[in-house]
């Protein structure tokens, strides 16, 4: 009997911000984001990095700046700060949805929407995975002609098949 041929995934386009990067340092949060930055090294998901990343793991202690150095370049998508970023980031924040004092989670979510990405994983559960921020941020998505943003925490975003033998 022949095994029926695994279909063609497609790698995961996954906007993360700092807080998973500094998960891998966090007890509660460690195994969790490992594991995600086993698969991104393992080619299965690409980190979209933008500017706002960048600044924050710039100020990040180094063995966290390490874990972005580390991650292979060809799983890396920049996205760029635009006009239309700061726009959309300013109608969350004239929403109310966040105070001009998170304007970098908000400009986060921003990015990832215009970026298309497939997810946007933080361990940030006041700002970004928030029920109802969520639905705040996709109304407004919708309000101005864009798609929805999945929101999630790693702990979500793992391979199906890792457990096969589970199943």
């Amino acid at each position: 009997m022949t095994r029926p041929t695994e279909p063609l995934r497609r790698r995961v386009r996954a906007f993360v911000d700092n807080s998973v990067f500094g998960g891998v340092f966090d007890d509660e949060f460690a195994e969790d984001s490992k594991r995600f930055f086993d698969q991104v090294a393992s080619g299965r998901i690409i980190v979209l990095v933008s500017n706002v990343l960048l600044r924050e793991i710039l100020n990040a202690p180094p063995h966290i700046q390490g874990i972005l150095a580390s991650l292979p370049p060809e799983q890396l998508e920049e996205v760029a700060v635009t006009p239309e970023a700061v726009a959309l980031t300013e109608a969350y924040l004239q929403a109310g949805i966040l105070s001009a004092k998170w304007r970098d989670d908000a400009a986060q979510i921003a990015l990832a929407t215009l970026a298309k990405a497939d997810v946007l994983l933080s361990w940030n559960f006041r700002h970004i995975v928030n029920y109802d921020r969520i639905r705040l941020f996709n109304s407004v998505n919708l309000a101005q002609g864009y798609g929805m943003l999945d929101i999630r925490c790693p702990k979500e975003i793992q391979d199906a098949h890792a457990d096969e033998q589970d199943i």
